[in-house]
């Protein structure tokens, strides 16, 4: 069975940091370029960063762009999400989702898989 899974979301203080992971099982994580989003109550799903399938390339919305970094361990098939600075606008369930097309340079138009989602809640 092909699926991604996202773990390390939880309950934060603003100005803290988490560490989400992106982990896949029956399918090799190499050939795909991997993308991250986001989706709060009552707002619709945002793209949050991407990589291609080497690294080489990233990508983050404006939003997030300092404050979080997306990196890939191929070897572990696992893609990370680091988030530091937290605020509590960066509440939402953080879904990975995988791309088998695209990703090179920018993120991928569309995706394959889709992971069942991490929540990250952002609050004093």
């Amino acid at each position: 069975q092909l699926q991604l899974v996202e773990s390390g979301g939880g309950l934060v203080q603003p100005g803290g940091s988490l560490r989400l992971s992106c982990a896949a099982s029956g399918f090799t994580l190499d050939y795909y370029a991997i993308g991250w989003f986001r989706q709060a109550p009552g707002k619709e799903r945002e793209g949050v960063s991407c990589i291609s399938r080497r690294g080489g390339s990233t990508n983050y919305a404006e939003s997030v762009k300092g404050r979080f970094t997306i990196s890939r361990d191929n070897a572990k098939n696992t893609v990370y999400l680091q988030m530091n600075s937290l605020k509590p606008e960066d509440t939402a369930v953080y879904y990975c989702a995988a791309a088998a097309r695209g990703g090179s340079y920018n993120c991928p138009r569309e995706y394959d898989y889709w992971g069942q989602g991490t929540q990250v809640t952002v609050s004093s």
